[in-house]
């Protein structure tokens, strides 16, 4: 049985790549922290501003998914960040079960101080690291997380898929 595996009588925590995934986010989290708590930001936050200026519109089913964060916990945070003006909430004209979150100015401003503020750790991060490194990093840890998605976990346990997530009312 490979060394890699937790199940393994030979196993060795620095072959368990989820060992390296956990250090690897734990420092992170705490860099970020860092560099983020000065200017006003967390990292929920950060990554809802994120989300938000790469998708345009979002609703908070969606930033609740991307920041892999409870819809309810998103929820509170959006509006904390709306009273804090980095945020704009409307319904959806589509479906009025749903919010949608926009950027504002203000937000954006918040996003050009955390770039600033944050920059040296992503250049830290991927030092001595090729293009083609980080594109398989990424592919590899797609990977892993398909894997460990519900509906590969239903069909590797023999079940019929799970549905998708219960609707996008926020």
């Amino acid at each position: 049985m490979p060394r890699h595996r937790p199940d393994s009588p030979d196993f060795v925590k620095e072959e368990f790549p989820l060992y390296w995934l956990a250090r690897v986010y734990g420092v992170y989290t705490m860099e970020m922290e860092r560099a983020l708590k000065p200017i006003g930001l967390d990292i929920p936050s950060w990554r809802a501003l994120l989300i938000l200026a790469e998708r345009g519109t979002s609703s908070m089913s969606e930033i609740s998914l991307h920041a892999i964060a409870k819809l309810s916990t998103v929820t509170k945070l959006v509006y904390r960040m709306k009273a804090e003006g980095l945020v704009d909430t409307a319904t959806s004209e589509l479906d009025a079960r749903v919010t949608v979150v926009t950027l504002t100015a203000q937000g954006r401003q918040a996003i050009e101080r955390g770039q600033l503020a944050t920059r040296h750790i992503f250049q830290r991060s991927f030092e001595g690291l090729t293009p083609t490194q980080i594109r398989r990093l990424n592919e590899s840890l797609h990977q892993i997380l398909d894997n460990l998605s519900p509906r590969h976990a239903d069909v590797a346990a023999g079940r019929p898929p799970s549905g998708e997530s219960e609707g996008d009312a926020d």
